[in-house]
């Protein structure tokens, strides 16, 4: 690496402090006529001072420097420069430049090595372990911990076949369940079979119409008796068997019951996890394997976040610009600017219809609903880009720009063809997604948005609206009112409710921000699922301590702390109906690989999955703590 960048930062002065940044030449020529380019969750606001460099533009996370006049730079010789007029302060070691590349005068570029964030004023501590050593307190590999147990241990059969005469349904349900296991371990041995054989052990299926739907019940004796009143609940027995064999298979602290009887149902209908695709492009095939995860854990809902400002992921045939245009950001793409963790060259993806069909139908092959988000009315950077006609043409260029630094990227309420190519959107997917939910997103628009947009102006003269969420909500309507023609429900974040809102009836929405919003929804008559960033956002860093991954706006987020939150909380008894469940929510601006997914998610989706299911008086985190370890990743 001829090129190395070195990050610091010092809190004085306030409020954030000042990020000095230095570029070393290690290459054996020297440097002249170029542009630093680098991307950053730490950016420089319009009000700034820039000492040592000339600041060539922003556009959100991306940032471009040139020096000042003067000499190359020189073998083994070093440029620096500082910032003051940050968006906040830095949290953790991560937060100043991700990547980097310098541009040369005749457009070549070079990769440059990026090195953490230091801080400037004191040394940082290392961050102590993130789970303890913890404790069974009946040594069966069970995650989520089952509602009601009583079983003794003893050895585990070489593997479970099937009593005779069971159907062939339950037969195929039985081995969907060991294959899902050996996508996740794939060099475990095998868990059921459908003939006797030495050392192993039969298993019956019973139906019993008294059962909840998603429960089961397990009798453990000569014979394993799994009744359940519904697929759901047999499926859920498959796993608590799966998983405890898969213990005792791999840990010699894991038995398996030998007598006794397991009676469980989940504590919540709705519980989720929801994936970023738009920050950082996973692939197919790693959808795929998030979705045996969560089946593995129990969830039964996957959100997949399909469009952001930095991506549109799914094929829509009648607008092909869509992933033309806006699936791919690189630094020769300047409606599609790199963001973090991107390099100069293209990068990005997106999913066909048949793969979205294929994710679709894997899910539902393991009880797991699969829904659907497109972001309205803002978070739509890549819409505008692949989109132009969607743009007012007499609004400034840079008139809003929402907490995330993009330059007015919201649909905008006011052109006609907005409605157009929405319902064209909405139609497509509709028949991808068989869900009855449809998420529109509505969070984050910018609170000056399409102020300066003539025609937006106009419309709200006409409707009697005053100011930026009023016009949200009475586009929101219209969108609602698409989704109710399709059999929808209408499902966004909890700004919905925002300038009048929706109506409650048909509509769910996500409490994020903070845990109150949740009670506030729920007295306005909404449905609503936790997912406060205290607690269920796996993006959040893990401990307070510098050298800790993840973002850092909602606090730390210690696997403990999301373990312990109890989503019901402070819901009053007479709202505690509108409490739907609750949702984790994998946001990707930090991941930029397999490897930091599996840093800042695990074992946190565990934690939430045993939150989903488990109620509170059968929650253990010393116990959790031991059993975790056995969780798959990506």
């Amino acid at each position: 690496m001829t090129y190395f960048l070195e990050n610091r930062w010092t809190p004085d002065p306030l409020p954030a402090g000042t990020w000095e940044i230095r570029l070393i030449n290690l290459s054996d020529a020297p440097l002249s006529a170029f542009t630093l380019s680098l991307t950053t969750i730490t950016r420089i606001m319009p009000v700034h001072e820039v000492r040592g460099a000339r600041f060539l533009r922003r556009v959100a996370n991306f940032h471009e420097f040139a020096p000042l006049e003067g000499a190359p730079l020189a073998p083994g010789a070093s440029w620096t420069f500082e910032a003051e007029g940050l968006f906040r302060s830095p949290f953790h070691r991560n937060d100043a430049a991700k990547t980097a590349w310098l541009t040369l005068a005749d457009g070549i570029r070079h990769p440059v090595m990026v090195g953490d964030l230091i801080q400037g004023h004191a040394a940082p501590v290392l961050p102590p372990p993130r789970l303890p050593e913890g404790r069974l307190t009946l040594p069966f590999a069970l995650l989520p911990w089952p509602n009601a147990i009583e079983a003794v241990p003893g050895d585990a059969p070489v593997i479970l076949h099937m009593e005779p005469g069971a159907a062939r349904a339950d037969l195929r349900l039985a081995l969907s369940v060991d294959a899902l296991h050996g996508r996740l371990f794939p060099a475990a041995r095998r868990l059921f079979q459908l003939s006797p054989a030495p050392g192993s052990r039969p298993l019956a299926f019973r139906q019993d119409a008294a059962i909840p739907r998603e429960g089961y019940r397990l009798d453990f004796g000569p014979t394993i008796t799994l009744s359940a009143s519904a697929e759901e609940g047999r499926r859920h027995g498959l796993l608590s068997l799966a998983q405890m064999l898969h213990g005792a298979f791999t840990d010699p602290a894991f038995k398996f019951p030998t007598s006794g009887r397991i009676e469980d149902a989940p504590r919540y209908g709705w519980r989720g996890c929801h994936l970023d695709v738009s920050r950082h492009f996973w692939t197919f095939e790693q959808v795929g394997r998030v979705i045996d995860i969560l089946a593995w854990h129990k969830l039964n809902l996957f959100h997949w976040h399909l469009t952001d400002d930095e991506g549109w992921r799914a094929e829509i045939k009648a607008y092909p610009q869509l992933t033309a245009a806006g699936a791919h950001r690189s630094a020769d793409t300047p409606a599609m600017l790199p963001q973090l963790g991107d390099g100069p060259d293209r990068q990005g993806g997106f999913y066909s219809q048949d793969q979205m069909r294929a994710i679709v139908a894997h899910a539902g092959a393991l009880g797991i609903e699969v829904m659907p988000e497109i972001e309205t009315p803002g978070h739509a950077a890549c819409v505008l880009a692949a989109l132009p006609f969607l743009v007012d043409p007499d609004e400034p260029a840079e008139s809003y720009h929402p907490v995330q630094g993009y330059p007015n990227n919201s649909w905008n309420p006011a052109i006609p063809a907005t409605y157009e190519v929405l319902e064209t959107i909405i139609d497509e997917l509709c028949a991808i997604f068989p869900s009855r939910h449809f998420h529109i997103g509505g969070d984050e628009v910018a609170k000056n948005a399409w102020l300066e947009s003539t025609q937006a102006r106009i419309l709200m003269q006409r409707e009697g609206l005053a100011g930026t969420f009023e016009l949200q909500s009475w586009f929101l309507r219209r969108v609602k009112e698409m989704l109710a023609r399709r059999g929808k429900v209408l499902v966004g974040w909890n700004e919905v409710a925002h300038g009048g809102g929706v109506a409650p009836e048909g509509t769910l929405l996500m409490a994020w921000e903070r845990p109150e919003v949740g009670i506030d929804l729920a007295r306005q008559g909404y449905d609503v699922v936790m997912t406060p960033g205290q607690a269920y956002y796996l993006d959040m860093v893990q401990g307070p301590d510098w050298l800790e991954n993840g973002a850092g706006w909602a606090g730390p987020v210690p696997p403990e702390k999301t373990y312990g939150y109890e989503a019901e909380g402070a819901f009053p008894d007479d709202l505690r109906k509108h409490m739907r469940g609750i949702q984790a929510c994998i946001w990707c601006e930090h991941f930029t690989t397999a490897a930091w997914f599996n840093d800042l998610v695990f074992p946190r989706l565990s934690a939430v999955a045993e939150a989903a299911w488990t109620r509170k008086d059968n929650k253990d985190w010393l116990r959790f703590a031991r059993q975790v370890r056995l969780h798959p990743t990506l």
